[in-house]
């Protein structure tokens, strides 16, 4: 006699890495469309150390003062924009507007988890479009040396990934990822572009500029 097919087991979707050739991929292809979506930035400084104890002149630091701070910019469907940052302690909320949340002040950097961000999937519908971005807050006056991961891990659906290329350029900020509303799918994509301030311009209202945000700011602090 036969023996019975196994029960089928949950469909468990790989994970999705973003690359400079295929930078975008849709949440809803991927199940990703109700819940929580997790937004992690994890990160190692590699430093240049001479002498014996180096092995090939590299080994792995860790900043113990170097305070990356996640953002976001978001624009509602009904037109409202705004900042999720802990700067002046703009840090949203899941269960109304902007259903965006940024978790407490991370000041560890790499030891655990990094620093995340929750987007509230439920109201994708209440979206136009979201920014997460990064800044040094301290620590360091670039993002050289350092080797960043970003994961997007939905509640439902495969998580998605990339890492940010090395930094050539003396930039505070980085523009991570674009969440694009289109027609009430969300499209995730891998922007990974360090920006430089210009004398006096915010880490804030550079992202604001490149990406055409347009809002009004005034200085905040933590």
């Amino acid at each position: 006699h036969q023996t019975p097919p196994p029960p089928a087991q949950p469909v468990r979707l790989s994970k999705v890495t973003l690359t400079k050739s295929t930078p975008s991929v849709s949440l809803t292809k991927q199940g990703g469309t109700s819940g929580a979506m997790r937004v992690n930035l994890n990160w190692e400084v590699r430093k240049q150390f001479s002498g014996w104890g180096s092995k090939r002149g590299r080994a792995v630091a860790l900043h113990r003062d170097l305070d990356l701070d996640l953002c976001a910019l978001f624009e509602l469907a009904d037109g409202r924009k705004g900042v999720v940052q802990a700067l002046g302690n703009a840090f949203g909320a899941l269960d109304r507007p902007p259903y965006i949340h940024l978790d407490g002040d991370d000041r560890t950097g790499a030891t655990a988890s990094g620093e995340n961000l929750t987007i509230n999937l439920d109201h994708a519908r209440d979206f136009r479009r979201i920014l997460v971005f990064v800044t040094i807050y301290e620590g360091a006056r670039s993002f050289a040396d350092l080797h960043a991961t970003v994961t997007l891990t939905p509640q439902y659906g495969a998580p998605i990934d990339f890492s940010l290329d090395e930094c050539t350029v003396p930039s505070t900020v980085c523009a991570l990822a674009l969440i694009t509303n289109n027609g009430g799918d969300l499209v995730v994509q891998r922007e990974a572009r360090y920006l430089v301030p210009q004398r006096g311009v915010s880490p804030q209202r550079t992202v604001d500029h490149t990406y055409g945000w347009g809002m009004d700011w005034t200085p905040g602090r933590k």
